[in-house]
């Protein structure tokens, strides 16, 4: 089991940062640089979160180099069109303080909107050089399969962790078409009495276990917890070196 996987055109570790809770202070800027200085190559973030604040404290950090920023747009039904689109791409990038998006994911397919005009309008900024990559998230296989007609598919973005597994096939799917898995909510599950014992095992966190699980789940998987907390972050990322033996992996299944 790797523990890095291709993104776009990076090459990260498997677990990433979820930023949905990240309010733009002083500590929460620092916070950021260190999640990057510790090896963190996903920081994951959207249009809505915290009110924009959380794109803002990640464009004011700076985050360079091989960390890959991933945010999203068009979550409320009628923002997947392309005028409501395109204003929150454009807030993306000013807040995210940068010329180019690195991956940039439709949040949700608009129920009032064409799926190919949604992305259509993604593959403009995609073709100004505005968007490096491009994901979706919450989709079926049949929806990743239409979004590719439009635009390369970097990433998949879905519900999935030990105790929602709604999306097998998705998982699945992306490994063989080598689109990475980004699951989200990704320890739910993680206070069973099958984790608490293998996670005694291995000397290690239920959290970690659950981590490990998905790691091992997929080659295609990169899981995004969020936290505020370095020790956290660093206690996540620890997770890449847990290897879940096959009894383990099946108990847990």
């Amino acid at each position: 089991m790797g523990s890095r996987v291709r993104l776009g055109d990076t090459d990260v570790a498997r677990i990433g940062l979820g930023s949905n809770r990240l309010t733009h202070t002083r500590e929460n800027i620092e916070f950021i640089r260190q999640a990057v200085a510790a090896g963190m190559g996903l920081i994951d973030t959207a249009h809505l979160y915290t009110g924009g604040q959380s794109e803002e404290t990640i464009g004011a950090a700076q985050v360079t180099g091989s960390c890959v920023v991933a945010t999203k747009g068009g979550f409320r039904p009628g923002e997947g069109r392309p005028d409501a689109l395109r204003a929150q791409i454009d807030e993306s990038l000013r807040r995210l303080q940068t010329d180019t998006i690195a991956l940039y994911y439709l949040h949700r397919v608009d129920p009032e909107t064409p799926l190919e005009d949604s992305l259509g309008t993604i593959k403009e900024y995609v073709d100004a050089g505005k968007i490096r990559h491009v994901g979706v998230s919450e989709v079926s296989v049949e929806q990743v399969e239409q979004a590719r007609q439009v635009v390369p598919i970097t990433a998949v973005q879905n519900h999935y962790n030990l105790s929602e597994r709604k999306w097998e096939d998705v998982v699945d799917h992306c490994a063989g078409e080598g689109i990475v898995f980004v699951p989200f909510f990704p320890l739910r599950g993680s206070d069973g009495s099958a984790v608490a014992e293998i996670a005694e095992r291995h000397g290690a966190t239920p959290t970690q276990i659950a981590l490990a699980w998905l790691l091992r789940r997929s080659p295609a998987m990169l899981p995004i917890p969020g936290t505020l907390s370095l020790e956290h972050l660093k206690e996540n990322l620890a997770a890449l070196e847990i290897e879940l033996a096959d009894g383990e992996f099946e108990a847990l299944r």
